[in-house]
Parts: C-alpha cells; sequence; structure tokens
C-alpha cells in the first residue's frame, strides 16, 4: 500500500477534529475532512475515514496532537520504535496497522497512523441488533468468534515483548461481512504507556465510560500488565457473546452480581465452565489464551474436508488459477464421490450434485481467512522471513520486533528446493518466495524482500534459526540461494530457480 501517495477523503460533510493545515500527507494529495468515530481508536486525538485510491479501498487516518514539541522530540526515538513494532503485528484476527509518520512544524507536532477501516461495525452492535430480533446466539457462531479472538490474543500474548491489549471490549472488536472477526485497538495500552500526558487533553480509555468497566480486571491498573487482564476481558466478552447482553438493571454499571447471574444463566455446563475459568479473581489462576484454544468447548476434531481444505490452500502456488471451478465443472454430476456400504440396511451415497461449487469456493475463502484455523490457529500463510539476522548487530540492538521466538529446531531434511524471484522496478529490492519439500512429503512455503547487502548465507541461517529449515541444509540451501540470486542479477528481471 501507497499510503502516503493514494490517500483521498470519501466525504467532505464534516471537518471536526481535523483541519487541512499543510502537512506531509497533503503535499501528497491527501485532504481530510470527515470525521470518524470507530472504536478500534478510543484514545486517538481524531480520526476520519479516508480512501486509498490505488487499493480502492477504505481506511481510518488516525492523529495524535502533542501540546508541548520540546517533549515530543524527547519521545521521538521511542515513538518510533513503538510503530515500528506495531508495523510488524500481522494476524488475520487483527485490525491492520498499515503506515506512520512523525510531523513536527512551528505551529504543533503530532503523528499520523492509518490502519484498517471496519464497515461492517462492532461485536456490541450486532449483539444489540441480534436481541432486538428476539432471537437466540447460535452456539456454533459463538464457539468460531471465541476461536478467532483468543487465536489473536494467544499471537500478541506470544510477541516478544509480549502485546498487553489492555483495552479488550465488544466495542472494539469487529465482524467483517464474511463472518471474520477482527480486534481493534491494539496499539492503546502501549499509547498509554508511553506518552500519557504529552498530547492534548489526555489519552481517552474505553474504562473511562461507565458502561464498560465490568470489562476490566479487579487489579487493572494496580500492577504489572499481565495477559490476565486480558482474559478476564475476554471472558466478559464471551460471556456477552452467550447472552447477548449482560443486565444491568437500568444501572449505568454492570454489577457482579449482574455478571454472575448471566454466567448461571448459560445452559451448557461447559460454556459455564470455560467463562468462569476466565473470571476469576486471582489473575494467574486464569488459563492462557493458548490453553483456553484447546478447551472442550472449542476444540473439536477436524474433519477431512477441513484437513483437505488447509492441505489446497497450503499448496495453491501448484496448482493453477480457477482450479477448482474448471474441475468442478467436468465431473458428472450423478457420479457417485463417496460411497458408505451396510450389510443389513441400504448404503449412503453422495454424489458430486450434493456439492455445490459456490460453497466450496466460500469454504476455501474462510479456510484461507482464518475462519476454521487447524489446531486452533491461524491458518497457515506464507511465512515471512525474520528480518532480524540480516541486520548489522548495530541495527540488531536498536529493533526489536514481536517475532515469537522458536521453540524447538528443525529435523526434517529438504529434499526439493523451489524459488521464485521477483525484482521491483528501482532494482532496490527483490521478492523471494521459497518452496521447500520436506522428507515427509509435506511442503513448507516463505517469502520476504531481498536487499542487495542480504547474502544467501545470512538468508539461510535466518531460516534454521527460527527452525524453518534443519542445521544439515544450512550450506546448500545458501548454495541454491546464491546460484538463484546471481541468475536474477543477470538477467534483471523476475526469475526461478529449480534444485
Amino acid at each position: 500500500m501507497h499510503l502516503l501517495a493514494g490517500l483521498a477523503i470519501t466525504d467532505s460533510s464534516s471537518t471536526a477534529g481535523l483541519t487541512p493545515l499543510q502537512n506531509p500527507a497533503r503535499e501528497s494529495g491527501v485532504q481530510m475532512n470527515l470525521s470518524l468515530s470507530q472504536g478500534n481508536v478510543p484514545g486517538i486525538e481524531s480520526a476520519s475515514l479516508a480512501m486509498d485510491t490505488e487499493e480502492g479501498v477504505e481506511v481510518v487516518w488516525n492523529e495524535i496532537q502533542f501540546s508541548d514539541k520540546k517533549v515530543f522530540k524527547s519521545l521521538e526515538d521511542k515513538i518510533k520504535e513503538m510503530f515500528e513494532n506495531l508495523m510488524q503485528v500481522e494476524h488475520p484476527n487483527i485490525v491492520k496497522f498499515h503506515k506512520y509518520w512523525l510531523d513536527m512544524r512551528e505551529s504543533r507536532a503530532r503523528v499520523i497512523f492509518i490502519t484498517e477501516y471496519m464497515s461492517s461495525g462492532s461485536l456490541k452492535q450486532f449483539l444489540k441488533k441480534t436481541k432486538k430480533n428476539h432471537k437466540t446466539m447460535n452456539v456454533k457462531a459463538w464457539k468460531r468468534w471465541c476461536t478467532q479472538i483468543l487465536s489473536a490474543l494467544s499471537y500478541l500474548h506470544s510477541c516478544d515483548p509480549p502485546i498487553i491489549h489492555g483495552n479488550l471490549t465488544c466495542d472494539n472488536i469487529f465482524i467483517q461481512h464474511n463472518g471474520l472477526i477482527k480486534i481493534g485497538s491494539v496499539w492503546h495500552r502501549l499509547f498509554v504507556n508511553v506518552f500519557p500526558e504529552a498530547v492534548h487533553g489526555k489519552v481517552r480509555h474505553h474504562r473511562d465510560e461507565q458502561r464498560n468497566l465490568h470489562f476490566f480486571a479487579p487489579e487493572y491498573g494496580l500492577a504489572e500488565d499481565d495477559y490476565g487482564i486480558d482474559i478476564f476481558s475476554f471472558g466478559i466478552c464471551a460471556l456477552e457473546m452467550a447472552v447477548l447482553e449482560i443486565q444491568a438493571n437500568g444501572d449505568t454499571v454492570v454489577s457482579n452480581e449482574a455478571i454472575t447471574l448471566a454466567g448461571q444463566s448459560l445452559e451448557d455446563p461447559l460454556m459455564r465452565e470455560f467463562t468462569q475459568s476466565c473470571l476469576r479473581p486471582e489473575p494467574k489462576m486464569r488459563p492462557t489464551a493458548h490453553d483456553l484454544l484447546f478447551h472442550r468447548v472449542l476444540f473439536e476434531v477436524h474433519s477431512l474436508k477441513l484437513l483437505a481444505a488447509h492441505c489446497f490452500i497450503n499448496n495453491q502456488y501448484l496448482l493453477p488459477e480457477n482450479c477448482v471451478e474448471e474441475k468442478t465443472k467436468s465431473f458428472d454430476p450423478n457420479g457417485i464421490m463417496a460411497e458408505i456400504k451396510h450389510d443389513d440396511r441400504p448404503g449412503v451415497q453422495l454424489k458430486y450434485s450434493h456439492v455445490s461449487p459456490l460453497e466450496l469456493d466460500k469454504f476455501l475463502e474462510d479456510v484461507k481467512n482464518g475462519i476454521y484455523p487447524l489446531m486452533n490457529f491461524a491458518s497457515q500463510r506464507p511465512h515471512p522471513i525474520p528480518r532480524a539476522l540480516s541486520l548489522s548487530q548495530e541495527q540488531m540492538e536498536t529493533v526489536k520486533t514481536p517475532t515469537p521466538e522458536p521453540q524447538e529446531m528443525e529435523t526434517r531434511k529438504v529434499v526439493q528446493m523451489h524459488c521464485n524471484l521477483e525484482s521491483n522496478e528501482e532494482g532496490t529490492k527483490t521478492h523471494l518466495s521459497l518452496f521447500l519439500k520436506m522428507d515427509d512429503k509435506l511442503h513448507r512455503q516463505l517469502s520476504c524482500d531481498v536487499l542487495p547487502t542480504d547474502s544467501p548465507k545470512d538468508l539461510a541461517n535466518e531460516l534454521v534459526h527460527y527452525a524453518f529449515i534443519c542445521e544439515e541444509d544450512c550450506e546448500k540451501l545458501a548454495s541454491f540461494l546464491e546460484g538463484a540470486l546471481c541468475k536474477n542479477q543477470s538477467e534483471a528481471c523476475g526469475s526461478s530457480g529449480q534444485w
């Protein structure tokens, strides 16, 4: 996304919160006028709806203004480090952080950052509409939502350093039109810790709103941030998703008694135990997000259909485009796809006509988006090759990324390698897509941008360090990459290599 060059305002009906003064964005053709109130940016001085005209998608322009330029200057390095870390956060169930920049003029100092726009509304709004129509919550949907929220929290808590959300409510959890859940405001707690008094007014807070007090753990603000405060907030969200609304009996604050009654109203004992474990008063007694993903109420043995879909998505680079559509056209509608025979009664036949290609495409799209993860984690996507080991020692001391450290080393051998290389027009970097076939016949797909200063040996060492290949394959892969990169440079265009 070239956001600085491609943003334009989608409406000009209001100028509240932003004025189109001269700034770096304006010089790049960006004009902001529409004030936006979106729950994923509490604590931001102002937020506006904008359009990325290159990608054709709406985004959110967020702005933080500093009251003291000297304070801003003293915090500049810390702010940059925080935002660089946020740009590394990549998860299908987390609102995307696109870009940021700092703007210091004679009259003001501010930080501007661009985030994904969630047009379908918040979970709170959805629950209100559902209750208004006198409907009950679908248990299957509840499980899918919980799994996706926990997958995002597990990812954040496993970052280095761990990212504590600290502000999780039904107002900053969003439901996309395709059923994908995304949590926003993951940067808010970092803002509170970095510059609580440095901005105009104060960093606003969902906790300042009386109606959201019940989302916050008893120890919130009294002790150092810990994953337990996110688990407590998640427990309240899970409870509200199940009962649609926790009754406050006319009061602005939801009482502990109301929370207890809502929990007791759950008919499923597993759902009751699941939510109650998150709301334990002692933080250390609450389960982790990883533990909750494998709770009996959520974890299920996956069907052959789901396993096949994941296999298809992970190896899609080997298949032609629209292969599902073309393949289904060639099937005889009356042909038998599967059959169960019984000696004592008629068998069961499943014909190709029983499977809708449209439904199959939608299922594959859902799997690709992370709605049906294997082992209750986000669906496997091409892993970006970590850049830590390609940096100089001086850079490594100043740059921190939230990439989790590996738990163990790879032991499988690589039996086949394939790579694609595509250089950008300027020739400043090359995008590497690396496909590895392991000795257990499984495939691994990785991708990254390679700079002219990166050596094949460093890239191979990174793959060993992050447990993508075994140490014995390091030299072999380095030699393969060196040959592919040399060939690509000589041809000065996209190329591929095969071993």
